[in-house]
């Protein structure tokens, strides 16, 4: 079995209906890709390392992990702070706008529970999923044991997935976050990008001119999202432009690079190719968009992953089939 660790922060996340009440669940945006990829792929096993509180909504948030069948055995308990928060409103076009409650969260200070025996535990896991705001939410004080952290785990053969996620309120400065980014550039194996990330921090606004960027790197699987736009992975000197079909009517984007993100690295984990998992990755991510909130209803996304696995397997056996029968 596969084990996959996430290191970030989950929130409290406040939704704006449009009759004016508010609806509370809980996000964030590695949690959002370890749930999706779990709801994808149930068979890898999923840990979460993070902090929360002792308060009642902590309480709410470590239940909502195990029905989400994610690993707690890290998610580390803050006896003075609290989880983060965060209210999300949608345009009638389903974009964003957030405001942010976070500068007591626990989750910022999750460095403090992890010593060396925990060390050792996450070194046997296959993958560790990091993103922009992980490296955001922890005080500059506490990131060089971060990047302990990381390089020890790197070294122990652990693949190292890095999702940008730029968030410029979240830095002191830009120079600040380039820093801090050109350290996981150099640990990625696999790294997960959006146009914008790069647009918003590098000025950089093309499929070229982000893999000339990215060519100093020892990044093994760079897979370039652009929105509804192609999406293009770099792989083994080889560029694979995926068609994306866009979704007729977004309610929400709220966490669909996130989605997109979990069902992607379950379905390589797996033995998709490249396309497969992208076509996988962005049929999740077209069924997020379609609802309010980070986190879509179980029971139909279970569902419609289901299928589409079985589509994908259906299709890449009539390939193997045709390709045998010319020999």
């Amino acid at each position: 079995m596969n084990k996959v660790f996430v290191i970030g922060e989950c929130m409290i996340e406040l939704q704006r209906l449009a009759d004016g009440q508010i609806r509370q669940g809980f996000a964030g945006d590695v949690f959002n890709t370890a749930v999706y990829l779990k709801r994808a792929f149930p068979e890898i096993e999923l840990q979460l390392i993070t902090a929360i509180g002792v308060d009642s909504f902590s309480d709410d948030m470590l239940q909502f992990f195990g029905q989400e069948s994610l690993g707690t055995a890290n998610v580390f308990r803050s006896q003075t702070k609290v989880p983060g928060l965060y209210a999300i409103q949608t345009d009638n076009k389903g974009e964003r706008s957030f405001t942010y409650w976070r500068e007591n969260s626990a989750a910022r200070h999750m460095m403090q529970f992890i010593d060396q025996a925990l060390l050792s535990q996450f070194s046997k896991g296959d993958m560790l999923v990091f993103s922009g705001i992980s490296l955001a939410i922890i005080p500059a004080a506490q990131r060089p044991a971060l990047w302990q952290l990381l390089n020890a785990l790197k070294a122990a053969g652990v693949v190292m997935v890095f999702d940008p996620n730029y968030r410029p309120r979240l830095w002191q400065n830009a120079e600040d976050a380039k820093q801090q980014f050109a350290l996981a550039w150099q640990i990625a194996d696999i790294a997960l990008p959006g146009i914008d990330d790069f647009a918003q921090l590098y000025q950089l606004t093309s499929l070229e001119t982000v893999q000339q960027f990215c060519a100093p790197f020892n990044i093994t699987e760079l897979v370039i999202k652009d929105g509804k736009n192609t999406v293009y992975c770099l792989a083994e000197q080889q560029v694979t432009p995926v068609t994306i079909t866009p979704v007729s009517k977004v309610v929400d984007t709220t966490s669909a690079g996130d989605a997109f993100n979990g069902v992607y690295l379950g379905a390589r984990l797996t033995g998709s190719s490249i396309t497969e998992a992208v076509t996988l990755a962005s049929i999740a991510a077209g069924e997020v968009i379609r609802h309010k909130g980070a986190i879509t209803p179980r029971a139909s996304f279970e569902a419609l992953m289901t299928t589409e696995k079985s589509k994908l397997a259906y299709t890449a056996k009539q390939f193997r089939d045709a390709d045998f029968s010319r020999r």
